[in-house]
């Protein structure tokens, strides 16, 4: 089966898509990439989403217009997609949409709001379309992320049984999107453990934004950070934030880390430059990261996301989450930069056979749901048997 998947992360930089061909194999899901590109966001676009989010205040009608550019925007990339990638076929597309808010109240997720329309995806397509991924998740008491868990713990679960008198390696997968987020997998039979551990990139895009006079949307290569200095005075008052000291599940976004969220942390300082600012934003990353994972007594991380590309986050992820070696996802065989989009696919995929999309315990929900809710295309409805959910997924080389 050809799914496509959609993924715009908290980072809003575009539009992530892959296309994958999944099956079964026994007990084990396969999963064949066939490509992946990321389509930014017109400009117009992005601008009118960053427009969205807190502290901004928003009518009804900007919200159903950007529901509209970003499903029809959406729908173009997917076209693009499946002629450049699977010869112009497809049976299925899981589109994640934008999420412009999470609502958490004392820890627990209450409601989340992804916009891009779906229908204008099924329109262009004529395929059926899994949207909402995350809505049933909270309704079932989960925090609705991080999803990521699914596809992490069935990735990584071939690694992680030790034969007799072996001590089970225990690895996560790391996500550094807008938000870093991290699936702890151990032993087989050990509990999966997965929650966000604060910013990624979310407060290092806004900033370099700022600093850049909007000139730059990111911290390109890691110069800015890479000349400065870590400021100690604010860094201490950064991870003062009560969000980390949460237990999991746990789950955060922009309404918390907003673009403002930083100006009033520096105030009473001395003056913080442009470099050591972001030099600092850098280490809160690495700092919150390491400390959330030094607890499960790591021996590798596996990272993936656009945070990937940032040589001044690896470097300082590298020094504070040692002795555990720092890997990237394309050594396990997804690249980096395409791994959520094809976590998009697998549970569209999963949804359409009715497995449920998450992980006991992984998000908090009592129990797992099957997710999202389907657009039918052109042709009848007709979803097959509900399978049993794989023990594990296996990554097969491209043809």
């Amino acid at each position: 089966m050809i799914v496509v998947g959609l993924m715009s992360g908290t980072s809003m930089d575009g539009l992530d898509v892959a296309v994958g061909e999944f099956g079964f194999d026994g007990e084990v899901l396969t999963l064949r990439p066939l490509g992946a590109e990321e389509y930014p966001w017109p400009p117009e676009t992005r601008e009118r989403l960053l427009g969205l989010l807190p502290p901004s205040a928003v009518g009804l009608a900007e919200v159903c217009e950007v529901d509209t550019l970003v499903g029809q925007a959406s729908a173009a990339a997917v076209v693009r997609a499946i002629e450049r990638f699977s010869g112009g076929r497809a049976d299925l597309v899981a589109s994640h949409g934008q999420t412009v808010f999470h609502w958490i109240t004392d820890g627990r997720a209450l409601g989340t709001l992804q916009l891009g329309q779906p229908a204008w995806i099924t329109e262009a397509t004529g395929l059926p379309v899994v949207s909402d991924v995350r809505a049933r998740d909270i309704a079932a008491g989960g925090q609705g992320a991080p999803l990521a868990s699914t596809l992490d713990t069935l990735w990584l679960a071939d690694d992680t049984s030790a034969g007799a008198g072996t001590v089970p390696t225990r690895r996560a997968a790391l996500n550094l999107g807008g938000i870093a987020n991290v699936t702890v997998v151990g032993g087989r039979d050990e509990p999966v453990v997965a929650f966000d551990t604060g910013p990624a990139n979310c407060l290092l895009d806004a900033a370099a934004h700022r600093v850049t006079g909007g000139r730059a949307g990111s911290d390109l290569d890691g110069r800015l950070a890479l000349a400065g200095t870590v400021r100690p005075d604010l860094l201490a008052r950064l991870l003062d934030e009560p969000y980390y000291r949460r237990e999991a599940p746990k789950s955060t976004g922009r309404e918390l880390f907003r673009a403002d969220y930083v100006e009033p942390r520096c105030a009473g300082l001395p003056p913080v430059s442009d470099e050591d600012l972001m030099a600092t934003l850098t280490e809160l990353t690495a700092v919150t990261v390491a400390d959330a994972c030094r607890r499960y007594g790591l021996t590798e991380v596996v990272a993936s996301g656009g945070g990937v590309r940032n040589p001044a986050l690896m470097a300082a992820l590298r020094e504070r989450l040692s002795p555990a070696v720092l890997v990237t996802s394309d050594e396990r065989g997804l690249p980096a930069g395409d791994k959520e989009a094809y976590l998009m696919a697998l549970l569209g995929f999963l949804t359409w056979h009715g497995i449920p999309g998450v992980v006991p315990g992984a998000t908090g929900s009592a129990t797992p749901r099957v997710l999202g809710r389907i657009t039918p295309g052109d042709a009848p409805l007709r979803l097959p048997e509900p399978a049993p959910s794989p023990r594990r997924l296996a990554v097969l080389p491209p043809v």
